[in-house]
Parts: structure tokens; sequence; C-alpha cells
């Protein structure tokens, strides 16, 4: 699974990287995690970040799902999903992802990124949701007249949020875990955004030869820590080098 990651671009880096313009106010992120509001590109926004909470709920529930990853092999067969995988896609960018591990004896923390700690794409899908009150049903408007407070507007319960794909690991990652973001090449990531990709395309993970992972502070277990230590490497039972 994908349940943590890395953004650690400056706006202006972010903005050179994916050609578009940064989210206002954009900071650094060591410790991205579900719940957060988080800088996306859209597809039916490509030139511009916009922060989408990370935690997915389809337009038709009647309540929160907030998922945070959705399966590659079924996404366009669940209901869940199929839409968003049809027609409200989004590039999730990240410079590293976090899986937890007990390969050594101990499960502990790792950082999964390329060897030069590049920034990269996932592929994700997002929905805009609303929260049912009484007298709405979500996905079919009001009806009998308007909100409980009878203000009627709702604009601002509205949830935009997103879900990363994931898929089967690669070599490297498989040491770690069953699972990993799908990660899209990067002459791919605008091909994503305009549907010229579909499952099969998805299936075959990410090559792992020039990815590397390592040991990190268990500090990142707990989302409120995110400073620049989080991402480097510590020693973990005299292997501090572990996976480079």
């Amino acid at each position: 699974m994908c349940g943590r990651y890395s953004l650690t671009l400056g706006a202006a880096d972010l903005a050179e990287r994916f050609d578009a313009a940064p989210p206002d106010g954009w900071e650094p992120r060591y410790n991205c995690a579900p719940g957060q509001d988080l800088p996306v590109l859209a597809d039916d926004a490509p030139d511009e970040f916009r922060r989408m909470t990370w935690g997915y709920t389809p337009p038709w529930a009647d309540e929160s799902f907030d998922l945070i990853n959705a399966r590659v092999e079924t996404v366009d067969e669940k209901r869940t999903f199929a839409e968003a995988f049809e027609s409200r896609r989004c590039l999730v960018p990240a410079d590293g992802f976090y899986e937890w591990s007990d390969h050594v004896g101990e499960k502990r923390p790792y950082r999964v990124a390329f060897e030069d700690d590049r920034a990269f794409a996932m592929a994700g899908v997002h929905a805009v949701w609303e929260p049912p009150t009484p007298g709405r049903q979500a996905g079919l408007g009001e009806w009998g007249g308007g909100s409980a407070d009878g203000d009627g507007d709702a604009a601002d319960e509205r949830v935009e949020a997103f879900a990363v794909l994931t898929t089967e690991p690669n070599d490297r990652v498989a040491d770690l875990h069953h699972r990993m973001a799908v990660v899209l090449p990067r002459e791919r990531e605008r091909d994503w955004l305009a549907g010229d990709l579909g499952k099969a395309d998805l299936l075959e993970p990410y090559p792992g030869d020039d990815l590397r992972w390592y040991p990190v502070s268990t500090r990142v277990n707990s989302p409120a820590n995110d400073d620049p230590s989080l991402v480097d490497p510590v020693d973990s039972d005299g292997d501090a080098d572990a996976g480079a």
C-alpha cells in the first residue's frame, strides 16, 4: 500500500518539474499523511496544482469512505472507483514513500526513493463528495426545502479528495511490502491525465533498478512530525545502507 510519502521540493522546483503553478503557500513536506490537504494535478486543470484531501469518497456515498488507495487490478470494476478511473484522474507528486517492514525482526519505517532523490508522480483518482444533510441524499441534490439550518448552502462542506493507485511491488520494494504505489514514467504522466493509459499499462510496477530503500526514524510514525530529519537514513542494527 501507500500510506505515507514525502514531497520535499520547494514551490519553484515543484512548478519547474511538473510545468504547473504550485499551490499557494506551498512548503516542503516530509511526512504527507492521510487526512491532510496535499497538492495534486487533476485532469480538469492540468496546469495548476490544487490541494485535495488524501482519503477518497465517491460522490454517491452516504458516509465518508476515506480510502487512501485503490487497487489497479480492480479499479475499473469496483463501483467506488470505476467512474473516477475513467474521467477523474490526477497526478500525486512525491519524491519518496514510506513502508513499514519487519524484515530485520523489528517492524520499522523505511523510505523508498530514487537513487538521486528526484521527484516522480503517482497515479491517482479524485472526486468531490458532499456529506448528506437532512433533506438531501448524497448524489441526488436537495429535496424538502434545503439544509437543516435553513441556509441551503453546503458548498463549504464539500470534500475534494484523492486516492493513490497501487499495484504489485517490483523486486526491490517486495522486500518491504506486498503492494506499492503506481509510479508513472515521466514521459507517461500526461498520458495518464489525458486518459490514454488503461489498466493494462499500470499493472507492471515501475522497475526497481534505480530505486533504493533505507531505514528512517520512527518519528515518521506520527503525522504530527514533519521536518527534514525524517528523510535522513538512520542505523538499523548496524545496517544503515540496507537496500541501497
